[in-house]
């Protein structure tokens, strides 16, 4: 419980999704708590830097002065990582903290957003996509979540679906074999668009690309066995478009199913992970600007990832 109280004196958005997920608090508890994200905290501090075109900082994927460079033929100084204010991670963001769809915040930013924002590439509007399935996927998220049209956007990622099961965002680079990032954002994006009840038919898919990643126990190469890389066993947050074995995790648990048998040793590195107090660190904080940090740096005691992991142990010694 000292654990459970350290969560309840964080955000907004983690008091809501506390009393949800681990609490099993009545849904009228709930639902005020997650009103609160729209008006305090992290959701309302994000909002408050929401251009008035619906946009942040100007940009889709990206502010509108890197846009801006790249049409002049001017290349982007990102050496201290890619810049996290733009439109696309913002409203993922939000996604996260669960802003209510409902919300007047929330109906007029996407409304605008559908009307204003346009992909740097090649100008499509915001909720058609992009080119590139580790985008499309968090677009779809952002979309379904929120009440946008985005059947086109799935029928799109559903096309691009590869034969190993999974996705790549070098599909148009002449890619054949699906990467963790991109598949990992797809997925999520799928089981978004299911869980609001979309019209094209996804669940199959879901399921192959779900297969992909658990012939690889999550987290292994199927060839050798081998970890990919050292970061998938670090769990961060924002996770932006990075793959880790926490957030996949907490994916498998979103979808309701029970726990796969070849998931196990991943859950044991979250376990393993736990410290005396209860609690998981921060680690591997993706680099690039934003807009405030949520928390206090990688090393430090987590509230997301300590969230995040508990659900996750709950759901899977739950279901055992």
């Amino acid at each position: 419980m000292e654990v459970i109280d350290w969560l309840l004196d964080g955000d907004p958005a983690i008091r809501w999704q506390v009393l949800r997920d681990l609490i099993e608090a009545p849904a009228d508890q709930v639902a005020a708590e997650r009103a609160r994200v729209e008006t305090e905290g992290w959701g309302a501090r994000l909002l408050a830097v929401r251009d008035p075109d619906g946009q942040w900082d100007g940009g889709a994927c990206f502010p509108r002065r890197i846009a801006d460079d790249w049409r002049a033929g001017i290349e982007p100084d990102l050496h201290e990582g890619q810049p996290w204010t733009s439109t696309l991670p913002t409203l993922m963001l939000l996604h996260d903290l669960g802003l209510d769809p409902a919300s007047s915040a929330a109906r007029e930013t996407i409304a605008l957003v559908a009307t204003n924002c346009r992909w740097e590439h090649d100008g499509q509007a915001f909720f058609d996509g992009e080119v590139e399935a580790c985008i499309n996927g968090r677009t779809l998220s952002i979309g379904a979540y929120f009440g946008a049209d985005v059947d086109a956007l799935v029928t799109g990622l559903l096309e691009d679906q590869l034969d190993d099961g999974g996705w790549n965002c070098w599909i148009e680079h002449g890619a054949t074999v699906s990467s963790f990032d991109s598949t990992i954002c797809v997925l999520e994006g799928l089981s978004e668009y299911e869980l609001s009840g979309g019209r094209v038919a996804v669940t199959d898919a879901r399921r192959r690309g779900e297969e992909y990643l658990l012939e690889r126990q999550l987290f292994r190469r199927k060839s050798t066995g081998e970890v990919p890389a050292e970061r998938y066993m670090q769990f961060s947050w924002p996770p932006r478009w990075h793959y880790d074995v926490l957030r996949a995790l907490d994916h498998f648990r979103r979808t309701g199913d029970s726990p796969d048998r070849r998931v196990a040793e991943a859950v044991q590195l979250v376990r393993d992970e736990r410290r005396s107090d209860g609690t998981w660190l921060l680690r591997n904080t993706h680099p690039g600007q934003t807009q405030f940090e949520f928390e206090d740096g990688d090393g430090r005691p987590s509230r997301w990832n300590t969230l995040r992991a508990l659900r996750v142990l709950d759901w899977y010694d739950g279901r055992q």
